[in-house]
């Protein structure tokens, strides 16, 4: 896909960490950019810096993100690229007992569930609803309508101990690319996955800065923490590449999580 002011993009979660790298990578090829998040003051000043727009979005909630697609359309047009970036986690064993008392107890199925509606059923709600709109856009020269492209994470493949949620969440995106890549394939809207592994974005930088050596020492090679930067160029990578479809793509140093 060619990227120019004549094209539009939506990234969900833009308003800090991978989300907002991408945003920033497709800012400076010239591409609009509406930034979808629930962090309205972050949002609010990295749209202004882009000249792009801040939609506040839950991507949880059916009608905001409605509110969101519709005040990005009017600001900027129809998106022909959605970043997926919006999620979060939890970390709770399955069932575990207590160490102070010898107490029993399992995951609360409440908090697994918000997990999976926020990374997952998020995920596939906001593609639903760019695709849709995706598919009123005139091809391109090239024939491309549209591209997406998803956040799992390595831990759909290496999940730890009390990962079940996250990385059932994640594990979820990565199984349902290839069948919307084939749901979306006769409209030349393409689908594409990234699975990150330790990142240095804001969830990380607020921890102690031992914790984050030793998840440096613990990345094959090279032995840091990825670079938001080397997230977006992936991203833009499985845009501007018409041949790029239907794939999930692991960007972890060679990492391979261990049980804890």
């Amino acid at each position: 896909m060619k990227l120019d002011s004549t094209v539009s993009a939506v990234v969900t979660g833009g308003a800090s960490g991978l989300g907002a790298a991408t945003a920033r990578a497709l800012a400076a090829k010239g591409v609009k950019v509406a930034i979808f998040d629930l962090q309205a003051e972050k949002g609010e000043a990295l749209a202004a810096e882009l000249g792009g727009v801040f939609c506040e979005c839950n991507v949880t909630d059916d009608a905001s993100v409605d509110a969101a697609f519709e005040k990005s359309r009017a600001a900027i047009g129809q998106e022909r690229i959605l970043v997926n970036c919006a999620g979060t986690g939890n970390a709770i064993k399955t069932a575990s007992r207590s160490k102070e008392d010898g107490s029993i107890k399992h995951f609360p199925l409440d908090a697994f569930n918000w997990i999976i509606q926020i990374n997952l059923v998020g995920t596939f709600r906001c593609i639903a609803k760019s695709a849709a709109g995706m598919m009123t856009l005139d091809r391109q020269e090239d024939g491309e309508r549209g591209a997406i492209v998803n956040t799992a994470s390595v831990a759909a493949e290496d999940g730890q101990i009390g990962q079940a949620a996250y990385s059932a969440s994640k594990g979820g995106v990565v199984g349902m690319t290839l069948p919307i890549a084939r749901d979306l394939a006769a409209e030349s809207i393409r689908v594409n996955t990234i699975l990150p592994g330790i990142f240095d974005t804001p969830l990380l930088g607020a921890a102690p800065q031992n914790v984050r050596d030793a998840l440096a020492a613990s990345v094959l090679n090279p032995k840091r923490l990825g670079n938001p930067a080397e997230y977006a160029g992936l991203a833009l990578t499985m845009i501007e590449n018409g041949y790029f479809n239907g794939e999930d793509v692991r960007l972890d140093g060679g990492i391979r999580m261990g049980p804890r």
